[in-house]
C-alpha cells in the first residue's frame, strides 16, 4: 500500500519553484532535475510537473512567478447556515444552554456548537448590576466629575493622581468553597470533601483598606498602597472539653454581626494608627478615607473618630461614595477578587490557617496591579461620565501589562472637555429644576474656565 506523502503548503511550493529555476536554463530544465527535486523534497515526481508546469506558464505570460495549490478542498452545499432574525425573535432565557436553544431553533446542538466554534455565536456570561435610581445616577455623575484634576491639556482633562485616598470596605472570606475545580490525571482519586452544612461554613468578615502604590519612573516600589487587612474577630475560652482541646482554651472566633460600635473601635484603634505609621512622609497628610453607604459605618463628623483623625499633623477625612456604586471602590472593583483568588490557592483547616492565608494572599497581591486596579478605577469614572452617571457599560480594558512593559502607561486618565461639557449641562439642567444654582466649582473645584457654561 502507497504511503500518502503529505501535502505541500504554498510556500513550499515557491521553494520548489525556486529551486527548478535556479537548475534551468532558457526556460528549459536539464536532464534528470525533476526526479532529483522530487527525491530533495519527497514529494510526488507529478507535483514537481505541474510546478514545473505553472512557472513555465507564468513565465511565458510575463508575470512574477508565484505557485500555489489549486486544490479547493471540500466544500459543503448542503450546510446549513444560522438564521440571525431567527436567533435574535429568542429570549435571553430561551438562549441559557445550547440544548434549550436547539429545541427552539430546530436544528441540533452539534450544528450549534459548530456556530459557536466558527465564532457565528458567541457566549456570554451575564452578571445583574445594581438598580439606580434618577437620583442615583447624578450623585455617581458628580461624583465621577469630581475626580477630575484641575487643568486641562489639549482638549482633554486627567483625572486626579488619588494618592491622597484610601479606600475601605468589608468581605466575608470562607474556609472553602461550596463548588471548587480541580484538574486530575485520568488514574488520579477525586478528591471528597464533606462539611456538616454547606450553609454553615466556617467565615470571618475583614476590612481592607488600599491606597495607590507610588512607583516611580524606574519601577521602584516607594510605597505599596496596601494599609492593612483586619478581621473582625473575638478570643473566647472553650466552654468543655472536646477531642480538639480542653476546657479553658482560647479559641478565634468570627464576630457575626458587626455594628456601628465595632466598625467605630477598628478605624480608631487599628486603622488609623497604622496609616499613620505607614504613610509615606512625602505625601499629603490631608487624606480621604472612602467608604460606602452600609448602616454600620459611622459619619464623617463622628466627635470620637474625629479626636483621632486630626492628630501628629494628619486629617482624615470620611467621605461616602454614591449610592449603589460597587464600582467606584478599588476593593469591590478588583482587589477582592484577587485576594480571594489567591486565598484559594492555600489550604485551611480551621479559622486561624483561614486568618493567615487572608493576610498572607493580601501582602503578597503585587502593586503593580494594585496600581493597575486604580487605573481601572478612572477607567470606571470615564465610562460614568460617558453613561450619564449610570452602569450600563463594560469595564474597560487597556492592556496595562503591555503598556507597562513598554513604558508606557498613563499615570491618570484624560476625559475629553466636550464630554464633560455635556455632563455639566446634565447637572444644570437637573438642579434648575430644583429650584438650585449649580455653580461649576461646586462640581469640579478649581477647574479651568474653558469649561464654564455660558
Amino acid at each position: 500500500m502507497a504511503i500518502e506523502r503529505p501535502k505541500l503548503q504554498d510556500d513550499q511550493r515557491n521553494k520548489v519553484a525556486q529551486w527548478l529555476l535556479e537548475h534551468s536554463s532558457e526556460g528549459n530544465l536539464r536532464h534528470g532535475a525533476k526526479k532529483e527535486a522530487a527525491l530533495h523534497f519527497k514529494v510526488n515526481l507529478k507535483t514537481i510537473w505541474r510546478i514545473w508546469s505553472q512557472v513555465s506558464n507564468q513565465r511565458a505570460s510575463g508575470v512574477p512567478v508565484h505557485v500555489k495549490s489549486i486544490r479547493k478542498g471540500c466544500i459543503h452545499k448542503d450546510k446549513m447556515l444560522i438564521d440571525g432574525e431567527k436567533v435574535k425573535k429568542l429570549s435571553v432565557l430561551e438562549r441559557s444552554t445550547l440544548r434549550c436553544m436547539s429545541t427552539h431553533l430546530g436544528v441540533s446542538k452539534s450544528l450549534l456548537h459548530q456556530w459557536v466554534k466558527e465564532k457565528k455565536l458567541k457566549p456570554h456570561t451575564n452578571a445583574i448590576k445594581p438598580f439606580l435610581t434618577t437620583q442615583n445616577k447624578l450623585c455617581r455623575l458628580r461624583w465621577s466629575l469630581k475626580q477630575l484634576s484641575r487643568v486641562s491639556e489639549d482638549g482633554f482633562i486627567p483625572f486626579q493622581s488619588m494618592y491622597n485616598t484610601i479606600h475601605i470596605d468589608e468581605k466575608w472570606f470562607y474556609l472553602t468553597k461550596t463548588n471548587d475545580r480541580y484538574y486530575l490525571l485520568p488514574d488520579e482519586e477525586e478528591p471528597h470533601r464533606t462539611c456538616k452544612s454547606k450553609r454553615h461554613i466556617e467565615k470571618i468578615m475583614f476590612m481592607c483598606a488600599a491606597a495607590r502604590p507610588i512607583i516611580d519612573e524606574d519601577g521602584t516600589v516607594i510605597f505599596d498602597g496596601k494599609l492593612g487587612i483586619y478581621p473582625f474577630i473575638t478570643t473566647e475560652p472553650a466552654q468543655r472539653n472536646s477531642k480538639n482541646r480542653v476546657k479553658g482554651t482560647l479559641e478565634v472566633k468570627a464576630i457575626a454581626a458587626i455594628t456601628k460600635p465595632i466598625i467605630r473601635d477598628c478605624l480608631i484603634k487599628q486603622m488609623v494608627p497604622d496609616f499613620m505609621a505607614k504613610w509615606t512622609k512625602t505625601s499629603s497628610k490631608h487624606i480621604y478615607i472612602q467608604q460606602d453607604n452600609v448602616k454600620p459605618h459611622i459619619q464623617a463628623n463622628d466627635p470620637e473618630f474625629q479626636a483621632v483623625a486630626n492628630t501628629n499633623g494628619f486629617k482624615f477625612q470620611l467621605v461616602c461614595q454614591p449610592a449603589n456604586s460597587p464600582d467606584t471602590n478599588v476593593n469591590d472593583l478588583g482587589f477582592f477578587r484577587a485576594i480571594q483568588s489567591l486565598k484559594d490557592q492555600k489550604p485551611a483547616k480551621n479559622v486561624e490557617e483561614l486568618l493567615e492565608n487572608v493576610k498572607a494572599a493580601y501582602e503578597e497581591y503585587p502593586p503593580e496591579k494594585l496600581n493597575n486596579v486604580f487605573l481601572t478605577l478612572q477607567g470606571c469614572y470615564q465610562e460614568i461620565i460617558k453613561c450619564k452617571g449610570g452602569n450600563n457599560y463594560k469595564i474597560p480594558h487597556m492592556n496595562k501589562e503591555r503598556l507597562s512593559r513598554q513604558g508606557m502607561l498613563p499615570r491618570c486618565i484624560q476625559v475629553e472637555e466636550s464630554l464633560v461639557k455635556e455632563s455639566l449641562e446634565i447637572l444644570q439642567m437637573e438642579s434648575s429644576e430644583e429650584g438650585e444654582i449649580l455653580r461649576l466649582e461646586d462640581v469640579i473645584e478649581g477647574l479651568n474656565e474653558v469649561l464654564l457654561i455660558d
